[in-house]
């Protein structure tokens, strides 16, 4: 056997690949985004498409520590060297095999595998404690947005009047989907708000670009508040200025997108239009606090997202938005509201960044091990090891005596690096082109 091998022709076809307990996988398509697995036991004989490389470990390296290896950020810098094109980036296959990389001897392998996995144990245990915590942030927002539509997370607070005084009797609606509290009143966006869809004017046309006028795309729209936009179009553009330019206060909307974009939200903080993918909801006119009806979407996320439409691209629209059902509560319980969910999103931001800040720890810290593993610092040397030259020219001439060939990585000498100021014995490690 080879150092490492590809299994390409023992495959079914030409358009897939054999899979064998133990390989390490590696995607060929945009191979900056880290996807690489190892091949567990259950998984032996299944089949895999082109757009991975298969590594199999040979004689002369352990599997473990191939996979590694092919995880490590060094590793995968120099693989993103090699990638083509921009709307699908790749690697090639052989690109992957020329890369030289340093394999130690066997005996020392085995040694630095069962290190790496035993500290890696502990950072996955840490990673998934910082998951765990981010999550139950985002549940905890959640289960207050709840609280406060239900009328249980603040006191009910009747100094400004109650819901009678912001919904008018034609607007209200008997009863909602759930129970609220007596003083609110169950109404619909369109019943309250002004709601508008706007337009991109024609990129034909360069006089309409760059103007005074910010101009919101759906992509904007992310659970926000708005301050400036990416682009800016010209009041001539504007078919009735005064209804597509929207005034701070109001309240945005993602219409369309099947990823997260569809049903997001966004407050105004200036004067802006905005592009058909969105709705405006003008609810700076009346008394009613932007950020209640902010909130209220955020909560009902999922909700309103399902209320899309479409086949290929699912899709909200204006008569939708206008029907959406929302419980208004008096403005003195909207404001207690607000001022209460806005303490929990600070909370919520520092919890976020102190998981941020671990999950950057624990990525230096990984990349740290991997390249003690790889430059012989991890573990000192044994000078009773079997030197990896050794063990690979016995390799070779075990695979020149195969009848059927297979493709292999090429080995060249070279002198292993010192650890921990200790010299390493001269050849006991080779670079092998992967």
């Amino acid at each position: 056997m080879g150092a490492v091998e590809t299994e390409a022709d023992a495959a079914p076809s030409r358009a897939r690949q054999l899979l064998r307990r133990g390989d390490t996988v590696f995607s060929t398509v945009r191979p900056y985004l880290r996807k690489i697995a190892w091949v567990p036991e259950e998984f032996d004989g299944e089949i895999a498409s082109t757009g991975f490389c298969v590594l199999r470990a040979g004689e002369a390296i352990d599997r473990r520590f191939l996979f590694h290896l092919a995880s490590s950020s060094e590793f995968i810098s120099r693989v993103v060297e090699k990638q083509r094109g921009v709307n699908y980036p790749a690697v090639r296959e052989r690109d992957i095999l020329e890369i030289e990389v340093p394999v130690p001897p066997l005996a020392e392998q085995h040694r630095i595998v069962t290190k790496l996995d035993e500290q890696l144990v502990h950072i996955h245990a840490g990673e998934g404690s910082l998951g765990v915590a981010d999550a139950k942030g985002e549940y905890f927002l959640q289960a207050a947005l709840h609280d406060a539509l239900h009328g249980k997370l603040v006191s009910e607070d009747l100094s400004e009047g109650d819901a009678q005084v912001l919904v008018r009797d034609s607007a209200a609606l008997d009863e909602g989907p759930w129970d609220i509290p007596d003083g609110w009143r169950w109404t619909t966006i369109g019943k309250l708000f002004k709601v508008a869809v706007g337009s991109t004017p024609s990129r034909g046309n360069s006089a309409y670009w760059g103007g005074d006028v910010p101009w919101v795309s759906s992509g904007e729209v992310s659970f926000a508040r708005i301050s400036s936009t990416r682009e800016s179009i010209t009041v001539d553009s504007i078919t009735s200025p005064e209804a597509r330019i929207h005034p701070p206060g109001t309240v945005m909307i993602a219409m369309i997108g099947e990823g997260r974009t569809r049903g997001q939200a966004a407050i105004l903080d200036i004067p802006a239009a905005h592009n058909q993918n969105c709705a405006s909801i003008r609810v700076s006119e009346t008394a009613i606090l932007p950020e209640f009806v902010y909130y209220f979407l955020m909560a009902r996320y999922e909700e309103t997202r399902r209320e899309a439409s479409g086949g290929n691209q699912p899709a909200l629209n204006k008569g939708k938005i206008q029907n959406l059902e929302i419980p208004i509560p008096p403005l003195g319980t909207q404001r207690n509201i607000v001022a209460r969910v806005q303490e929990l999103e600070e909370d919520l931001r520092g919890l976020r960044e102190a998981v941020t800040d671990g999950w950057a720890r624990a990525s230096k810290l990984r990349n740290a091990l991997f390249h003690a593993a790889l430059t012989g610092a991890l573990m000192p040397q044994d000078p009773d090891d079997e030197p990896a030259s050794v063990l690979l020219v016995r390799n070779r001439a075990q695979r020149s005596a195969e009848v059927k060939p297979v493709r292999r990585m090429r080995t060249s000498r070279t002198t292993a690096p010192q650890a921990s100021g200790q010299p390493v014995p001269t050849g006991t490690q080779e670079t092998l082109p992967l």
